[in-house]
């Protein structure tokens, strides 16, 4: 594994680059990344790790606050943040998941696996808090690309493609203290501002919001004595609600930091007082919207595998979110032109298989890789897409098809009051076929990951190409 970083910069205020404003490195192609999330800072990154020095970030939020859960990153992910030179940093911060187990709502087993290492990857898959990774990054992003290459406060309102492909952009602050708007002409746009992509919205018109599928997914994250957690990652339930819990992080004063995340059918009370679920536009792609525990907590009292007790694990959070199941339909193209789409924006798929997060760093360093092997930027970004749309398309439509949480629904299907011996309603072969299935629609299983990263781009073609209008 690579060695550590150089030492990170201080985080630092960046301002609206003006309209045509010559860009430090004048002469060499400039890329701007809509979106300064995991997969926009990760494009960054890898742009330049790929010797693309004229990067910019446009981020929406004005100052990066320490929000939202925790995710699992699957060791493809993991590769490519290492190859980066993150994952010393990453790992401080983070706990590697060494087991997966999958259980029926009746408490019986239904299988475990090694994860990480411990299944023959040469790295780790690691539980992490979302905004630990953030952090990361943009601190990478500010120390190697330098302070004004993250620009926050800031959003895409507008794309429009160009008789020669190049994008324009139209941008606005958010802040009440600075206001303004500029229209900027790069050479290449990234669209990676999530599920309610402006950019993807821009390149089509006519979609409309993310399609919701009628379930609710109640996310948080709480800190727990360790003695109660145990040190594996669960996922529990039957054809109905699920719950998915585990530890993201070391011991400190005998206490750890538990994520889950619990799915259940929105009109499904069991006391009748909830009702049919009011579906807003404004929910839809909306993953911060705070209830209380208690809205949903009665649901999975009794839930309690291997002396890991869910309802006690839901008291100890502090907050709860609420938000709708919903995914993007998987489009026939993600690049026009000189502008493309990464992550959420191309290819937002069901919380399934820990793919979200995994599948948007795959995403930045493919990008990164063809834009190195290509002259024309258009050609780049069409070789891109070739590479990641059909992967990704296979793992949208597979979590529409709960991908390899299936078990759960299958042990309940056959013997819905539980079992003694697992074995006696799944065959074993049958259980290693649905995750080696699985496994191989993302390319993400040993024999492939172990093969390094496809995505080592050496010096850009692209780089003198072309400078901003």
């Amino acid at each position: 594994m690579t060695s550590p970083p150089p030492p990170y910069g201080t985080p630092r205020g960046s301002a609206l680059p003006d309209a045509g404003r010559d860009l430090p490195g004048t002469g060499l192609l400039h890329i701007v990344v809509a979106g300064g999330g995991i997969a926009g800072l990760t494009a960054a990154l890898a742009l330049h790790t790929a010797g693309f020095d004229r990067v910019t970030v446009v981020e929406s939020v004005r100052e990066s606050r320490p929000v939202g859960t925790g995710l699992n990153l699957m060791p493809n992910a993991v590769r490519e943040l290492d190859a980066l030179g993150l994952l010393p940093r990453l790992e401080a911060g983070a706990l590697r998941t060494g087991e997966l187990r999958y259980y029926h709502r009746s408490g019986g087993l239904i299988s475990r696996e090694p994860r990480g290492l411990g299944a023959g990857y040469r790295w780790p898959q690691l539980s992490v808090h979302r905004a630990h990774l953030q952090a990361v990054l943009a601190a990478a992003v500010r120390e190697r690309l330098g302070a004004a290459a993250l620009v926050t406060g800031v959003r895409v309102t507008g794309v429009e493609t160009l008789p020669d492909g190049r994008p324009r952009i139209q941008l606005e602050h958010r802040d009440d203290a600075r206001r303004g708007r500029a229209s900027l002409e790069p050479d290449v746009l990234v669209g990676a501002d999530g599920i309610r992509s402006t950019v993807r919205a821009a390149l089509n018109p006519a979609e409309g919001s993310p399609p919701w599928n009628g379930m609710l997914i109640w996310r948080g994250v709480s800190r727990m004595p360790a003695r109660a957690v145990g040190s594996f990652m669960f996922i529990a339930g039957d054809d109905r609600q699920k719950a998915v819990v585990y530890p993201m992080s070391r011991p400190s004063g005998g206490a750890v930091l538990v994520n889950w995340a619990l799915a259940r059918p929105a009109d499904t009370s069991s006391d009748g007082a909830r009702g049919a679920y009011e579906v807003r536009e404004e929910y839809l792609g909306d993953w911060n919207r705070s209830v209380p525990v208690e809205t949903f907590l009665h649901h999975y009292e009794g839930w309690e595998f291997d002396g890991v007790s869910v309802p006690d694990v839901l008291r100890a959070a502090p907050a709860a979110h609420e938000y709708p199941m919903v995914d993007r339909e998987p489009l026939d193209r993600w690049s026009h032109g000189r502008t493309t789409l990464i992550g959420d924006a191309a290819h937002a798929m069901y919380p399934i298989g820990s793919n979200g997060a995994t599948q948007s760093i795959v995403d930045a360093r493919a990008l990164a890789h063809a834009l190195a092997r290509h002259r024309d930027p258009a050609e780049a970004l069409a070789a891109y897409e070739r590479d990641r749309r059909p992967a990704t398309t296979a793992l949208q439509l597979a979590n529409r098809r709960l991908g390899p949480e299936v078990v759960i629904n299958l042990a309940h299907e056959r013997a819905p009051e539980g079992f003694t011996d697992i074995h006696e309603v799944i065959p074993a072969e049958e259980l290693a076929s649905i995750t080696a299935r699985y496994a191989a629609t993302g390319a993400f299983d040993p024999a492939t990951v172990n093969e390094g990263s496809p995505y080592e781009a050496g010096a850009a073609f692209g780089r003198t190409l072309g400078a901003p209008r």
